[in-house]
């Protein structure tokens, strides 16, 4: 089995608006956002000025995908990164693609040098929570608020 991860490319858009939909519709339940604003933000993450998107492909199938933004911390008085999305399709999770993901979104952390790389999950989540404690992660002492 082949298996690449690299930056997403314009060629990629088709598949990659395809797998962010099983994301966002299939896996949170969230409803289905317009091509068109799925489409800008993909153009907006190919630049890579406010953030980068990789992904997965195996045996030349697109089975994943990982986003990162950029951000600063005011405590840190540093640039880091926020993994927003790291995604997977069913029969993938739990695999090399996976962790081949998360490795190159945390090497691209390092290789930049942003001061770290955070994300969050859903508290339902606890598939994804113990792949992030496999990986050594520790669970913030910050509490997530968002308001619509």
């Amino acid at each position: 089995m082949s298996l690449v991860i690299r930056s997403a490319e314009l060629d990629d858009l088709d598949g990659l608006t395809e797998l962010m939909y099983e994301y966002i519709v299939g896996f949170y339940k969230k409803p289905r956002p317009a091509t068109e604003k799925v489409h800008h933000l993909i153009q907006m993450l190919l630049e890579k000025q406010n953030g980068v998107q990789f992904v997965a492909i195996q045996n030349g199938k697109l089975v994943g995908f990982a986003t990162l933004f950029f951000t600063f911390s005011t405590m840190k008085a540093d640039k880091y990164t926020v993994m927003n999305d790291l995604f997977v399709i069913e029969q993938y999770r739990d695999t090399e693609v996976e962790l081949q993901l998360f490795l190159e979104c945390q090497k691209y952390t390092q290789d930049h040098e942003f001061a770290h790389m955070s994300w969050i999950t859903g508290t339902d989540n606890t598939r994804a929570q113990r792949f992030f404690d496999k990986m050594g992660s520790m669970k913030g002492d910050w509490v997530n608020y968002s308001i619509i």
